[in-house]
């Protein structure tokens, strides 16, 4: 069995693991079995009708794959699927980006920790809405992250998620 270890956010509660120091260390034991290829997830912080709501999608990617600039037609696909039902949605109320510039993200994950981590950081910001920290949390277990944008008369663009 291998240790991982993770920064997240002081106070926040993740079950079994144990939650130490400023920064909130968080050491998990992960088991060798699990699969090392990420999971590139998109995600949009919205507010439909004043209620925050945290759509995603993601598909795993290949663990023998070359780290790229930027997510590529993958995350181009991510995205414009994401869109596409949040553009759907907007039919039964109005939606609001909740985080500005930080309101559509890409991220690469382990596989475990998009798993294990992801919901919880969603459902603690679902609950809170404290961006700031949901956006720490997800810096923290992210291996790369960008934000989504797109500017008149230019093609959708992938900016780094530091």
């Amino acid at each position: 069995m291998r240790v991982s270890t993770y920064l997240m956010p002081k106070g926040w509660s993740l079950g079994a693991c144990q939650i130490q120091g400023e920064c909130g260390v968080v050491v998990s034991p992960l088991p060798l079995c699990m699969a090392d290829a990420p999971y590139l997830v998109c995600l949009a912080l919205v507010e439909k009708d004043g209620l925050r709501s945290m759509p995603l999608n993601g598909k795993s990617m290949s663990a023998s794959a070359a780290p790229a600039a930027d997510p590529g037609e993958a995350g181009l696909s991510l995205a414009l699927e994401l869109l596409l039902r949040l553009w759907q949605a907007s039919d039964g109320a109005p939606l609001q980006r909740a985080a500005a510039a930080d309101s559509l993200l890409l991220v690469e994950l382990p596989l475990e920790l998009m798993s294990e981590r992801l919901p919880l950081l969603k459902a603690a910001w679902l609950a809170s809405g404290d961006t700031g920290q949901f956006l720490a949390g997800l810096r923290s277990v992210a291996l790369r992250g960008w934000r989504v944008a797109v500017a008149k008369y230019e093609p959708i663009s992938f900016s780094p998620f530091d």
